[in-house]
């Protein structure tokens, strides 16, 4: 039965005969595991797993869901002309993500020897992943993660213009919370000769990936500024000996006869349904309209600033 002794002495297995030497050697084993730090593939895991953790927006808890991008976190530029665009403007990057099997064209060829000069981390993804880092838009296979944007002091922009000798000219945006309309403002500012945007701390658009796809890499040479009250930053550039000139339809004065053109200036900005709110508004030196035929209600703000910033561009150069 089950579980009896048989009475018989049990057998005891050996080694193999002639295996003496050969299981000496694999009890032996290969020594104490070497910390992960020395392992080979180590730094290329670390590096991969930091770049992942930081594309979802540094989130650490399980709790978090993985599409929640912290206030300031990095962001995904995706498509093929406005990566190729901002890693030749010098658009500072951490990764250059690849979907797999892209169709590989000069754009993207480029894109990857530029990335491979200057030490981009270059990661071949699926393109569902591209998908969720780029929110979805369209990116052709290719995106580029730009770090959480460093921004300027109000004074610095000042002292820029200051440090090249030149008239400041300063673009501030009241209620423009379309990262696009900021980036193509930076765009216009960049080709009239400002010297920095000045942005709202709340309720604002910020230097997104929407921003820095918009504004053709001129945000790598375009500083901007945040002020946490952007009412008391224009009352201190007042004191600094600054002028502001606000934009609004209901202005009697058009922005081609502003004689403050040719000042330290700034020009403000407003939302392109609400125009400037009142503090703002009471801020200004002085409101100038751009004119128009009454059919169209408002201009967007990314074209009322390049029409405005080309007059006070034209103003200077008299």
């Amino acid at each position: 039965m089950a579980g009896r002794a048989s009475g018989k002495p049990s057998k005891k297995q050996g080694s193999t005969r002639g295996s003496g030497g050969k299981v000496r050697r694999s009890l032996e084993g290969r020594g104490a595991t070497p910390p992960a730090e020395m392992r080979h593939w180590y730094k290329d895991k670390a590096r991969a797993e930091r770049i992942e953790r930081e594309s979802r927006g540094g989130a650490s808890s399980s709790r978090t869901p993985s599409r929640t991008r912290r206030e300031d976190g990095p962001e995904v530029i995706g498509g093929r002309n406005p990566v190729v665009e901002a890693l030749r403007a010098g658009v500072p990057a951490n990764a250059l993500y690849v979907a797999q099997r892209v169709d590989n064209d000069d754009r993207v060829r480029e894109a990857i020897k530029i990335a491979a000069n200057r030490g981009i981390a270059l990661l071949e993804v699926t393109r569902d992943k591209l998908d969720r880092l780029t929110e979805s838009t369209v990116h052709q296979g290719i995106g580029l993660q730009v770090p959480a944007y460093d921004y300027a002091h109000p004074e610095q922009l000042v002292e820029r213009a200051r440090d090249a000798a030149e008239v400041p000219l300063i673009v501030a945006l009241d209620g423009v919370t379309d990262p696009r309309n900021l980036g193509a403002i930076a765009r216009s500012a960049t080709a009239f000769g400002a010297h920095g945007l000045l942005v709202p701390s709340r309720r604002s658009a910020g230097v997104t990936a929407g921003a820095w796809k918009t504004s053709a890499g001129t945000l790598a040479t375009l500083p901007v500024a945040r002020a946490s009250n952007l009412t008391q930053t224009l009352q201190a550039y007042r004191e600094e000996g600054l002028f502001v000139v606000g934009l609004d339809g209901t202005a009697k004065v058009d922005i081609a006869d502003v004689e403050l053109a040719t000042e330290p200036l700034v020009v403000v900005i407003g939302s392109e349904g609400k125009g400037l709110s009142r503090l703002v508004r009471e801020s200004c030196d002085q409101i100038a309209r751009i004119p128009m035929n009454a059919a169209a209600e408002s201009l967007n703000a990314g074209v009322a600033a390049g029409i405005a910033l080309y007059e006070v561009a034209r103003h200077r150069r008299r």
